[in-house]
């Protein structure tokens, strides 16, 4: 029974909570970026490189012939499949740059973060009594 609490106090605290939205919004936020690489960027850079597909780009490796779409292909045999690699990598670059300048709009909202007031520095005794040595031995 004191695990139960001891986990209700842990999944109700806010980090979690923000957590488990962050983590959702996320995935939905994929589901966009990855729609628009496979649907905008993606068609306009195969129609400038020849009109052909990135994702249907592969090195057949078990004697499969390269006039067949990847999925037939993969049913054939294994395939290394470096278009569908080099379309989620540009996915991951969008998604990442994407976050990379909401969080620097966030912050600059947020404004300078403020310093903490630095506590008095305290001066060890025996730098204080030296001190006072020499201000003696000047006067």
């Amino acid at each position: 029974m004191a695990m139960m609490e001891e986990f209700k106090k842990f999944a109700m605290r806010g980090n979690v909570i923000d957590l488990a939205v962050g983590v959702i919004i996320g995935g939905a936020f994929a589901r966009i970026t990855d729609s628009l690489v496979k649907d905008i960027v993606m068609p306009p850079i195969g129609a400038v490189l020849g009109g052909l597909d990135f994702a249907n780009y592969y090195i057949p490796l078990n004697n499969q012939g390269y006039n067949l779409p990847l999925a037939e292909a993969q049913k054939a045999g294994a395939v290394l499949a470096y278009g569908n690699f080099l379309t989620i990598l540009l996915n991951f670059i969008l998604l990442a740059f994407i976050i990379f300048q909401m969080v620097r709009v966030i912050n600059r909202l947020r404004g300078p973060a403020e310093a903490p007031n630095p506590a008095p520095a305290v001066t060890p005794e025996d730098i204080v009594l030296l001190r006072e040595i020499r201000d003696s031995l000047k006067k």
